[in-house]
């Protein structure tokens, strides 16, 4: 599976694509989580705003 999506990502499609993990603080305890998901490049600043 994973060289299915490293292959994906190595077009020339692929290279608008940007995974970013953000740091997401739980209201209910206070601990942090990671969230990641694949965006494309102009939409990098949205997603960390949110």
């Amino acid at each position: 599976m994973a060289k299915k999506v490293v292959a994906t990502l190595k077009t020339a499609t692929g290279k608008d694509w940007a995974k970013v993990i953000k740091a997401v603080k739980s209201p209910k305890t206070g601990a942090y989580s990671f969230k990641e998901e694949m965006v494309p490049v102009d939409k990098v600043q949205e997603f960390l705003k949110k």
